[in-house]
């Protein structure tokens, strides 16, 4: 650490206690100090405990594939079946979160002995295109979060779920998109990430962000290939190669990796709407821009909401029911997200700005009513 950080680290914080209507450009600018001073003191720990943990978690990650393949190939009853479906469904879920989606954040770049999980050349054991999620997530999500016309994860396809947004008639049946895409949910996030969902909205409506920047036939075809790129490797590896590996059997080999596949899809599905829409949060015009990093924080703070559960149940979710601190700081590791949420909270309290936090049953249960409720027309709201 060089010297010029250490200083800043030693300095005294002034905290405050403020009401929310005195927002001045001088209490931003302690919240910005006291929330950066959080983030810097655990920047400064990063190293070989990070890399371990990684580890950890990656062994684990192996040993329950091996074992839920092992299990579904020489099952004979469905108790086997169904314990080796969990185990490779586990192995999938920890994939996909607590290593892939950290890595594609570039959360452990520079770190001396995790080179494998590099973010410019990790590849992410899903039917996502690495490349076109981190543009369309890393860029324009979290550049952009919950700014109408700009962040695309507002639309999740053609979903409503601020006033902000110009109604379409498909929105009449948008609750229901929980529910049939939730078996297949990576499989859309795989589409959305490429742009593909742009072409099922009007392209006149600046209330939708598109990840497209057209809809000319060469760009549509383009993209296509990109999404294709990922699916069909992946499509022939799980439910072509290890099915005819066992011959006869191939129907329950099949069935384990399908039924494995919608496991973790209907998982993530849960994890995502509980911590990116109801009611709690706070959607900003098009026109938004955070004056200062103090003003950035508070929106990602309010743009985003945290549910708790127990702390193996926060593994498989890859810490995003720690949404506000990932937000907050989206390249530090999961294991860290953890350890400074109750100071971030803290913070918050004391300033007075709303941090959203309740149970994954509620947090899901608030964010399909939401979907509910913006399902019909409804005039413009200014939050």
């Amino acid at each position: 650490m060089n010297k010029k950080r250490k200083l800043k680290m030693k300095t005294k914080i002034k905290k405050i206690k403020i009401k929310q209507q005195n927002w001045t450009p001088k209490v931003f600018e302690s919240f910005a100090h006291e929330i950066a001073a959080v983030g810097e003191e655990v920047k400064s720990k990063l190293g070989p405990e990070d890399v371990s943990y990684l580890k950890k978690i990656n062994k684990l990650s192996r040993s329950s594939e091996i074992l839920g393949r092992f299990l579904i190939h020489i099952s004979i009853d469905p108790v086997t079946w169904w314990l080796g479906v969990v185990s490779l469904g586990m192995h999938r879920q920890l994939e996909t979160a607590e290593i892939g989606h950290s890595a594609l954040h570039g959360v452990w770049d520079g770190l001396k002995g995790a080179e494998p999980w590099d973010s410019k050349k990790f590849k992410w054991a899903t039917p996502v295109d690495e490349d076109s999620w981190k543009k369309e997530h890393n860029i324009l999500h979290h550049q952009y979060t919950n700014i109408v016309g700009s962040d695309p994860d507002l639309n999740y396809g053609v979903l409503r779920v601020t006033e902000k947004t110009r109604w379409i008639p498909y929105h009449l049946i948008q609750a229901s998109q929980f529910f049939w895409t939730a078996p297949i949910f990576i499989w859309m996030i795989a589409v959305h990430a490429t742009g593909l969902t742009d072409i099922l909205h009007p392209s006149n409506d600046d209330s939708y962000a598109p990840v497209l920047p057209n809809k000319q036939p060469k760009t549509i075809l383009k993209s296509l290939k990109r999404t294709l790129k990922k699916m069909v490797p992946y499509s022939l590896y799980e439910f072509v190669f290890w099915p005819l590996l066992a011959g006869p059997f191939w129907w329950k080999v099949l069935g384990g990796n399908l039924t494995a596949d919608m496991l973790r899809n209907v998982y993530s599905s849960a994890m995502i709407y509980a911590g990116h829409f109801g009611d709690d949060l706070k959607y900003f015009d098009k026109e938004y821009k955070a004056h200062g990093r103090g003003e950035w924080y508070k929106a990602q703070v309010e743009a985003a909401h945290n549910y708790t559960v127990p702390g193996f149940v926060s593994v498989l979710c890859g810490a995003l029911d720690h949404q506000i601190e990932h937000h907050l700081f989206p390249k530090l590791p999961p294991n860290r997200l953890r350890e400074i949420a109750p100071k971030i909270e803290k913070i918050c309290k004391r300033y007075q700005v709303r941090y959203n936090k309740g149970s994954w049953g509620n947090n899901l249960s608030a964010a399909l009513k939401r979907l509910i409720s913006m399902s019909v027309p409804s005039p413009a709201i200014h939050r």
